[in-house]
């Protein structure tokens, strides 16, 4: 706790996003189609719609607190006043910024999957069932063979 301010608040951020990155992952599995937690579809949505906004505001803490980081970082590296040492950009700053982009990128796409979902009606598939071999396969009764080719082609049908 003998940390400077910055710091401290950084260090909240991050764990704020965090906490907030594990909550917006439940709400978006609940509110997922495939599963069967979370009632009708239209509930569904509106879980998934709040999933997506607590994303963006996990992806929002994270960027801050990256942000944060980094301008000190570059305030005192060309201060030339400062004497003590004087650290530079690294990776984990890189990879905070890249995660902070893709949890409100994510956030985003949850947040439209309420806008397709009213618009539209699920649409069922008709099922037809499954052709045999026999039927796509023209019988030839007459001496003389018949040239043209079969009419009804089936992936079965060559082997």
């Amino acid at each position: 706790l003998s940390l400077t301010g910055y710091i401290q608040a950084c260090r909240g951020l991050m764990i704020s996003a965090v906490c907030l990155g594990f909550f917006g992952a439940v709400f978006g599995l609940v509110g997922m189609k495939c599963t069967k937690v979370g009632g009708s579809d239209q509930t569904k949505a509106k879980i998934a719609c709040l999933a997506g906004l607590i994303f963006i505001l996990s992806g929002l803490c994270s960027m801050t607190s990256c942000s944060l980081y980094a301008n000190r970082i570059t305030s005192e590296f060309f201060d030339p006043s400062f004497v003590a040492q004087k650290y530079e950009l690294g990776a984990a700053l890189f990879i905070g910024w890249a995660g902070a982009s893709l949890c409100i990128i994510g956030g985003v796409i949850f947040c439209f999957s309420i806008a397709e979902n009213s618009n539209s009606a699920r649409r069922g598939y008709a099922y037809n069932g499954a052709t045999s071999v026999m039927s796509s396969r023209t019988k030839v009764h007459n001496s003389v063979p018949d040239k043209t080719p079969p009419k009804h082609f089936d992936k079965n049908a060559y082997v």
